[in-house]
């Protein structure tokens, strides 16, 4: 997503953030949480601290280090509350579709890698396979 697009989306972005419950705890860790968020979704292949921190233009990469890497908060109720913001915001829904992926991968050490079946390169090799379930509008999707 580059930042043209992003600036569309962030209103959205921030009443979802703001809209959730208190996992997170202290404020600044919202806030941190809220910025990692905003990394993430903007262009950029790697997703390293570092450079998420570069992305935005107040970064503060220790900020963000101690968010990622010594915060604790429990990610139930923060996937609970994703999970039925994305209904109401979806609603109402056209279908839940449940949808198997292959992922190519090198070498064979890697948690979940085999010789099968890969739907993205469509053929036979070293891969991941994982499932999606996602909600589903004619104009969205939401894993």
């Amino acid at each position: 997503m580059i930042a043209k697009e992003f600036a569309r989306c962030r209103a959205r972005l921030q009443r979802y953030l703001t809209a959730l419950p208190d996992p997170l705890g202290r404020r600044d860790r919202r806030d941190w949480g809220t910025f990692y968020v905003r990394g993430l979704l903007l262009s950029g292949e790697r997703k390293s601290i570092v450079l998420l921190a570069h992305r935005v233009p107040e970064g503060n990469v220790q900020a963000l280090q101690q968010f990622a890497g010594q915060s604790s908060w429990d990610v139930t109720p923060v996937r609970a509350h994703l999970a039925w913001w994305m209904v109401h915001e979806l609603s109402p829904g056209t279908a839940w579709v449940v949808d198997e992926v292959g992922f190519s991968k090198q070498g064979k050490h890697a948690v979940g890698v085999a010789r099968q079946s890969c739907g993205s390169s469509g053929r036979p090799g070293s891969c991941r396979v994982a499932l999606w379930l996602n909600y589903t509008t004619d104009d969205a999707a939401s894993p």
